[in-house]
């Protein structure tokens, strides 16, 4: 190749900050889009590695192409999580904008550095890679046999990898599946709760359920008033009285997690609740997902169910999820 002149001598480091640039863009005008995931990834792992070893080294007998190829990769995975750490202890932390700032600052501060260094170089390295250029480096006329099938194998694998993290980061696994349900006192807070009333005083609190099932869920959600004991001696819970005090469902879509922004409710109710009898009790809240065990009659007419008593059982081990509120109620 024959000696470069002009802005071509800089295809390479112009290109960088171009293709920074552009996903920035990309990434709040369609931050969906594939473009977006492909140039994200030459991003992270390559363009800072690069533009580094470029600045670094701009003659053509420091490093032949592999070495500088190798060590762009190598040194972008230690330059990114650098800035993250670094922006770890800024008042901006981790997050998305933080992060696309500060790497397309170093990539243009490190191409611009590029350019000047290249620019005094007295012999420049400029990338230009042909067939011929491959073999030299490779060493490739006086490999043996097995060299040269080693060699093949090698650049196989080096694809290889390169495109399963490709295919794994572009089109990553859905995230774990999970239901937020919580109450809330009448204030809509996790406080002031309603733990001491009197005979038929109201008690007042907010249900709310979020769907992060990555699919549309009928919620079924039952509220029991329970008198229990705990036997320390036998491990055991013993169940005196439940009674059904109501139930509802709703169906609601998926929302996806939202780790950058504030957290905001998808369904919340304010629910209100009297208790005609003195003693200690609980009250739980269970959540069915799409379908909802049956009920006998006699629960459903206010009688005493021992026979659900399975429900506040799998409530306590887990299996149901649930929430509970302890309620001391006295005589007027």
């Amino acid at each position: 190749m024959g000696e470069a002149k002009g802005l071509w001598r800089y295809w390479d480091l112009i290109t960088v900050i171009a293709l920074s640039l552009i996903l920035d863009l990309i990434i709040f005008v369609a931050p969906d889009s594939f473009i977006r995931k492909v140039l994200g990834l030459v991003f992270v792992l390559f363009l800072p590695g690069y533009v580094f070893i470029t600045a670094l080294f701009p003659e053509r007998k420091e490093l032949d192409n592999l070495e500088r190829l190798a060590l762009s990769f190598g040194l972008s995975i230690a330059i990114v999580p650098l800035i993250g750490l670094a922006l770890n202890y800024t008042p901006w932390g981790i997050r998305l904008v933080p992060i696309l700032v500060s790497l397309t600052v170093f990539n243009v501060a490190f191409a611009l550095i590029g350019m000047y260094r290249r620019r005094n170089a007295i012999n420049p390295w400029i990338p230009w890679v042909t067939l011929e250029d491959i073999k030299r480096e490779l060493e490739w006329e006086e490999a043996s046999r097995l060299d040269k099938a080693l060699t093949v194998i090698l650049i196989i694998a080096i694809i290889a990898s390169i495109g399963t993290l490709a295919y794994v980061i572009t089109r990553p696994k859905p995230g774990e599946a999970f239901t937020e349900f919580y109450i809330l006192g009448p204030k809509g807070k996790a406080a002031d709760y309603p733990t001491e009333l009197f005979v038929n005083e109201t008690g007042k609190v907010i249900i709310g359920i979020v769907n992060h099932e990555h699919r549309n869920v009928t919620y079924y959600v039952e509220i029991w008033l329970v008198n229990l004991t705990y036997n320390f001696t036998t491990n055991e819970t013993i169940i005196h009285e439940m009674y059904l005090m109501d139930r509802f469902n709703v169906t609601l879509p998926h929302v996806p997690v939202n780790i950058e922004g504030n957290w905001t409710p998808q369904f919340e109710m304010n629910y209100t609740f009297k208790i005609d009898k003195p003693g200690r009790w609980q009250v739980w809240f269970l959540l069915f997902k799409d379908r909802e065990p049956p009920i006998p009659e006699s629960c459903l007419k206010g009688g005493n169910c021992l026979g659900e008593k399975w429900r506040i059982l799998e409530a306590i081990n887990g299996t149901i999820q649930s929430l509970k509120l302890n309620v001391k109620v006295e005589k007027v």
